[in-house]
């Protein structure tokens, strides 16, 4: 199983063009703002480039994780130790392999397990801090609605792809 990186730098782009499209104030970009108590003129006072810059890195930590939820033949090549390890495996690996290899490798299976990271792990960590912070429901749902499509998508091109 070849990992194509560049499908990965692709799906790290998800979480900014999602980001433009989802905060742009005629989709949930002004109520995101009041909940925030944000101003236009407030956000055009941050440094874009660290703030695009480093959005841009963590979703690429994003995708490493979301590619051992996505593919599942990573966890059979962990099993024989990982990549360096894959040519002096038993011979069962290279069956298993050759059988199952690319079995559940499409966007809809993708798509499926994002979704579900989305909605049982970023969900619920957006809902703790938004409780802890006192922030509104509409601020977590805002958030976690996000997060939901965002992880859709990047699993979905990741699992497709990669």
């Amino acid at each position: 199983m070849e990992i194509k990186p560049i499908a990965l730098f692709l799906s790290a782009l998800v979480t900014l063009v999602v980001g433009f499209i989802w905060y742009n104030p005629k989709v949930f970009g002004t109520i995101w703002m009041r909940e925030n108590n944000l101003t236009q003129e407030e956000l055009r006072k941050g440094n874009m480039l660290k703030i695009f810059g480093l959005t841009y890195i963590f979703s690429l930590m994003i995708t490493v994780t979301l590619m051992s939820l996505t593919i599942h033949q990573t966890g059979a090549i962990g099993m024989v130790g990982g990549p360096p390890l894959i040519d002096s495996a038993k011979p069962s690996f290279a069956a298993f392999m050759a059988d199952y290899g690319m079995a559940y490798r499409t966007f809809k299976h993708g798509a499926l397990h994002g979704f579900m990271s989305g909605l049982l792990f970023a969900f619920p960590i957006i809902g703790i801090n938004g409780l802890f912070e006192r922030k509104s429901w509409k601020y977590i749902f805002i958030h976690a609605g996000f997060w939901v499509i965002t992880l859709t998508l990047m699993g979905g091109i990741i699992c497709a792809y990669a």
